[in-house]
């Protein structure tokens, strides 16, 4: 992301706001507690009069300056929409003599194509210096993962210098609901789900379209777990179970879920730590929680769990002697943080055993991954001995059971996709992006108005690519 400066004749300030609005690729800056302009007090008028032509439509421009007075006559609302932001953006712009300039953010990877279309208006596109305390614009990437971008701007934006954490959390997301939701017939629904979804179907949940290939990627990770599970609409004997089957290794699964859950935290303390240096220096990164001494005490920690767990007393004492001294650095960096003397002592003492408890309770907290993909297999294990049941009694047994299996695989479905995916949800804001996030950033939000004669919400706009 580059601070930027638009530099034009002051005669084409409108045509060159038009087209930056139409590129829809530049965050201009607007001047704070400026007055309405014309285009905006007509729209305040026609909106208190009620709805005119077009006023479902969303703001637009027109290529060449409108007249006001007939807009508002026709109650063009979305021309006069359109008119206000650009007064609002051209009133930012300061001028000498003949040329006028505005400041704002633009997409490195964009400012090419900008400057390109600015040019044939006489102005042009400069790079300025990024103002000294003040982050640029975050913008995860739009073009790959925009399925996984809402999961991670639901908890909060990242800071500019972070990692953009959207392919590593939306995989996560899909792999920990595959886990919870393991059957390979659920699994098959989820993914028909996705493509109803990709084919604009039902038209009411067509807003939700973009979100086709995170639904598709939560059920293909559910067949995956149902294959290692033997599982297809509940314990058929359809499939061989390959790995183990919920019911009867319920053991064996948390423990795996545990070191599953334990793999994640390490992965997300690395992150972390590597966020804590690109945000504040290499001091910050070592020092911090969920930097470097965060992560060498986690190492430490699950090192010493596991040589205890497999009666290797010197892999149990190397890590318990790399959790002290990632603890050590964490504390250190704790009564950094505070006033000093004995309060600041106190309140780090305090904070400490927070960051320890929170260690261990987060780490068990990944089994609930073994505990409700138990849940879901022995609900649909359940619904399957009584379809069985009822099939021997029969014809109307087999009616019942018919209705039993459709009924019953619906609860069973609906309940459990429900659980399993706020459960996931749970997992991966509280356990994982608490270590991740450090320093809240900012959105970037590029100003965009399509041209009056393409002001279709249904028209292609060519989205800006990561900054």
């Amino acid at each position: 992301m580059r601070r930027v400066a638009v530099v034009v004749p002051r005669a084409a300030l409108r045509a060159a706001l038009v087209r930056i609005a139409q590129e829809g690729c530049v965050e201009l800056d607007r001047a704070e507690g400026s007055a309405p302009g014309a285009a905006a007090a007509r729209l305040q008028r026609v909106r208190g009069r009620g709805a005119g032509p077009g006023s479902a439509a969303p703001a637009a421009l027109a290529g060449a300056a409108p007249d006001l007075d007939l807009l508002e006559r026709r109650g063009s609302v979305n021309l006069l929409a359109g008119e206000a932001e650009l007064e609002e953006r051209a009133g930012a712009a300061v001028g000498e003599g003949e040329a006028v300039a505005l400041a704002g953010w633009c997409p490195a990877a964009e400012m090419p194509r900008v400057a390109r279309r600015l040019a044939a208006v006489g102005g042009a596109l400069l790079p300025l210096p990024s103002p000294r305390g003040t982050d640029p614009p975050t913008q995860l990437r739009p073009h790959r993962t925009a399925s996984f971008t809402p999961l991670v701007t639901t908890y909060g934006t990242p800071a500019y210098a972070d990692l953009d954490p959207s392919w590593p959390a939306g995989l996560t997301y899909v792999a920990m609901f595959g886990i919870m939701f393991g059957d390979v017939g659920h699994g098959a629904l989820l993914v028909l789900g996705a493509l109803a979804l990709r084919l604009g179907r039902p038209r009411r949940l067509a807003r939700l379209r973009p979100l086709w290939p995170f639904l598709a990627g939560a059920g293909v990770a559910s067949m995956l777990a149902g294959a290692a599970y033997g599982e297809f609409f509940g314990p058929t004997g359809l499939l061989p179970v390959l790995w183990l089957s919920p019911t009867a290794e319920p053991a064996r699964l948390l423990a795996a879920a545990v070191i599953l859950g334990a793999v994640l935290l390490a992965l997300a303390h690395l992150s972390g730590a590597v966020n804590r240096v690109r945000e504040g220096g290499w001091g910050t990164g070592l020092y911090a929680a969920s930097g470097g001494a965060g992560l060498l005490f986690y190492l430490g920690l699950a090192t010493a769990a596991g040589g205890l767990a497999l009666h290797r007393a010197p892999v149990a004492v190397a890590g318990a002697a790399l959790a002290a001294a990632g603890l050590a650095l964490v504390a250190v960096g704790l009564y950094r943080d505070t006033a000093g003397g004995g309060p600041g002592l106190a309140e780090t003492v305090v904070r400490l055993f927070d960051v320890v408890v929170r260690a261990g309770t987060n780490t068990l907290s990944f089994a609930r991954l073994a505990a409700f993909g138990l849940t879901h297999a022995a609900l649909a294990g359940l619904v399957w001995r009584g379809t069985t049941a009822l099939a021997g009694r029969g014809g109307a047994g087999v009616v019942g059971a018919v209705l039993l299996f459709v009924v019953g695989t619906a609860v069973t479905f609906g309940l459990e996709a429900l659980v399993a995916g706020v459960q996931a949800l749970r997992l991966e804001f509280y356990e994982l992006f608490s270590r991740l996030f450090g320093a809240e950033g900012r959105p970037f939000c590029p100003w965009r108005v399509p041209r009056a004669e393409s002001a279709d919400p249904a028209a292609k706009v060519v989205p800006c690519s990561p900054g």
